[in-house]
């Protein structure tokens, strides 16, 4: 059957001579491995949907899902009249396993360049004809069952097959590779039946003494051995030689076990060329469940993942740009089995100290906690904490020494230790905290009660501003006073003198140094224009999120493709998932912190110009925590507005509200004025904070002599208590006192937002002259 026609590269067509009904009929339908093989790959590829999206996010998730679009119409639905598009996919799965030339996909368009109709090709009657130009394809010609010639243009055809090594107009078929076995099981079972039903071989033979025999004797002889398999096994008596009698065993025959290896190396070597096990296929007898359960694994790596993506890539550029096709595997449990793995190993690493439990939740696709104790690594045996954020050694109850970095061996209580009264943390537990230490909540709630945090830093206040002597005080004093009470002047002690004189006399040539209201306004801008992309995009992933068929199903929203769709139900749907509050509190800290750190950066280096100074080591670190401490600030607020929206969606939806209703809900908290006000108030708080926190940053790295001084705009929005400060001198790293809490500059976040939310005021830096005490 090989025709041997030339193609393109001269070359003969490897393709030309396959004969497709042989191979289904001789193949498919009559070998049970080759069946049953290519059976359990097409039915994979019809039984699992195909979801079309674009970007992806940390756990692999598209961020936008497009479930309407009119491929997915297709290839999901009603493919055409004929078929749905499961039972094409399955016939494609199968022409590309069984096809040498691979499978062709008639794609029908309307005027305006939709896709409408896909229809599967009988690959024996499609023909790719090459460019005599050598534009590689000219078109397809397509014979119909009329005996007629249609010619299809080549972006009306998709051509799909699993390409040949050295041949571009032909694909490759396992049936290549496993054709001598194919043949040796269908030969071998058929030699096999035609035995069974021909010899009738006897259980055993009798021989009896018979010195002589007549014709009639000897067929009444072979008569005895009745042909037919339902006598097969009866016992036959026939006459023997003189002297006696024998017994001759037929039931077993090297020829039985030839057929027995035969038929199980022609299956095995059928299995391996397809790539299915034969567990897979129904049979794992004799293999134990974890055996059975990495070949299955094996399976979907190595041969079903593949072939799936060989399909839907084919398919993607009929998409659209920036748009993936994929199957969806969420429900394929045995690929979840490299996930257990991973975690399992990232708790062995966590009880062994190596990684912080912040770390393991997000090897295990969970949102971190980012509190100090989920921060920290757990050293066993006595899982005693090492903070890895020097600001988490007091929550942790460690010792810490000027540089507030904490000591390993002086741990405090371990996270099963007793905790303090008060309510138990909610949604964001650090974020309750902070809020119960301010009086407050983050907004969008009811004012809360002080509680245990709040007790907790009025006890460390109380303790700041009325210090008490204690044994090390006591030492240093005594070793400041000397044996006789009169300190003793050496080397180290002038040379000391002498760079506070240099020091002092290179700062007397500053005057002063503040911040411009320009400053503030571009920092502010900044913030908003990164903010307002944020949010236009947050608009489109939720509400994608919410027309997703995955947010829709059991729930009422969920629209029946016909009486047989028992896809819907009365569950309501997760708003929590579908707006994902947590995973765009992460968002806008990755979204600002660049922002904030060339906003820091440039102040920061004007600051330095004019001390005559250099953003170094300790202003670096500095300037990193105004930053970081501006964007998880600014991240609890986002995270308060999407609470108010997860809200706001779960009343709508138990008041009755369509899916529209939902999306038009979303559209407005989103992009009306409250996420104006959301925006404005966020960028003002976090470009105050981070601007003053870098000037000041500076300033303390360079010297402590410099003075600031609390500067308001002086009009009727100053706070009282920022006009109480107005005009107030202090040193550079003395905090200001307003309403009992230290304030180290405006806009600090760490002090209480009634103190610093939508604050204008700035600090003006000068050095000390000469002679002057700070």
């Amino acid at each position: 059957m090989y025709a041997g026609t030339g193609n393109i590269w001269g070359t003969e067509g490897r393709a030309d001579g396959w004969d497709m009904d042989r191979v289904v009929t001789e193949g498919y339908e009559r070998v049970v491995w080759v069946f049953k093989a290519i059976d359990t790959i097409g039915k994979h590829a019809s039984r699992l949907p195909l979801e079309l999206g674009r970007g992806l996010t940390e756990e692999g998730e598209f961020e936008e899902t497009f479930p309407d679009h009119p491929l997915l119409r297709l290839l999901n639905g009603q493919a055409n009249p004929l078929e749905t598009g499961p039972m094409l996919r399955k016939r494609l799965s199968a022409q590309i396993l069984l096809s040498k030339r691979g499978a062709f996909v008639e794609k029908t368009r309307s005027r305006a360049g939709t896709l409408t109709r896909l229809d599967l090709l009988p690959p024996d009657r499609v023909l790719p004809i090459p460019d005599p130009k050598g534009d590689y394809l000219s078109h397809f010609e397509f014979t119909t069952r009329e005996g007629v010639i249609r010619e299809l243009p080549p972006e009306r055809v998709l051509w799909i097959r699993d390409p040949h090594p050295t041949d571009p107009f032909s694909g490759i078929t396992p049936l290549e590779a496993a054709g001598i076995s194919v043949d040796l099981d269908h030969l071998s079972r058929l030699y096999n039946v035609s035995f069974i039903k021909n010899d009738a071989r006897p259980g055993g033979v009798i021989a009896v003494d018979a010195t002589s025999l007549n014709p009639q004797e000897m067929d009444r002889l072979e008569s005895r051995f009745l042909p037919g398999s339902e006598f097969a096994g009866h016992l036959s008596v026939i006459a023997a030689g003189p002297g006696g009698m024998n017994y001759v065993d037929t039931a077993a025959k090297p020829r039985d076990m030839n057929y027995e290896h035969a038929s199980a190396n022609a299956k095995l070597e059928i299995l391996a060329a397809f790539g299915v096990p034969e567990s897979v296929t129904g049979n794992a007898s004799g293999r134990t469940f974890d055996n059975a359960e990495q070949e299955e694994l094996g399976f979907w790596l190595h041969t079903e993942l593949g072939h799936l993506e060989l399909i839907a890539n084919a398919f993607e550029k009929d998409a659209g740009e920036e748009m993936r096709l994929r199957y969806d595997t969420s429900t394929v449990e045995v690929l979840e089995l490299p996930r257990r793995k991973r975690r399992a190993e990232a708790r062995e690493e966590w009880n062994a100290g190596l990684i912080s439990i912040d770390e393991y939740r997000k090897l295990a696709g969970l949102s971190p906690y980012s509190n100090p104790h989920t921060r920290a690594l757990w050293i066993s045996p006595q899982k005693a904490p090492v903070p890895l954020v020097p600001g988490d050694a007091a929550a942790l109850g460690i010792s810490s020494g000027p540089d507030q970095g904490g000591s390993p061996g002086m741990a405090g209580p371990g996270p099963n230790a007793p905790q303090p009264p008060g309510p138990p943390p909610t949604d964001g537990a650090a974020a309750q905290a902070v809020a119960e230490a301010r009086d407050e909540t983050l907004g969008y709630a009811p004012g809360g009660t002080p509680g245990a945090a709040a007790a907790a830093v009025d006890e460390a206040h109380a303790a700041m501003l009325s210090p008490q002597s204690g044994p090390a005080a006591a030492a240093v004093d005594e070793a400041r006073a000397g044996l006789d009470g009169i300190p003793e002047e050496g080397p180290a002690a002038a040379a000391v003198d002498e760079a506070r004189r240099m020091e002092s006399k290179a700062l007397s040539l500053i005057t002063e140094f503040s911040v411009r209201d320009d400053d503030f306004d571009q920092a502010r801008a900044a913030v908003e224009a990164a903010l307002t992309g944020l949010f236009a995009r947050q608009e489109g992933v939720i509400t994608a999120r919410l027309r997703s068929p995955k947010a829709r199903k059991g729930t009422r929203y969920w629209l029946d493709d016909g009486p047989t769709d028992t896809r819907g139900g009365i569950k309501p749907m997760d708003m929590g998932k579908a707006v994902g509050a947590e995973k765009w509190q992460d968002e806008v800290i990755a979204t600002l912190t660049p922002v904030l750190t060339r906003l820091a950066g440039a102040r920061a280096a004007d600051a330095a110009d004019a001390f005559g100074s250099s953003v170094g080591g300790g202003a670096s670190a500095g300037i990193g925590a105004a930053v970081l401490t501006a964007a998880a600030v600014a991240a609890d607020t986002m995270l308060a507005f999407h609470r108010a929206l997860e809200l706001t969606l779960d009343e709508a939806q138990q008041a009755g509200s369509a899916l529209d209703a939902l999306v038009g809900t979303v559209g407005e908290m989103l992009q009306g004025e409250e996420s104006a006000h959301v925006i404005g108030s966020i960028a003002e708080s976090a470009a105050t904070a981070t601007v003053n926190g870098a000037v000041d940053a500076v300033a303390a790295s360079t010297s402590p002599d410099i003075q600031r001084t609390w500067q308001t705009r002086r009009d009727d929005r100053v706070r009282p208590a920022h006009a109480a400060a107005e005009g107030l001198m202090l040193p550079v790293k003395q905090p200001f006192e307003m309403e009992g809490w230290p304030v180290r500059f405006p806009g600090d976040p760490l002090a209480p937002r009634s103190l610093t939310v939508n604050c204008r005021c700035r600090l003006r830096y000068r050095t000390a002259p000469e002679g002057e005490t700070p």
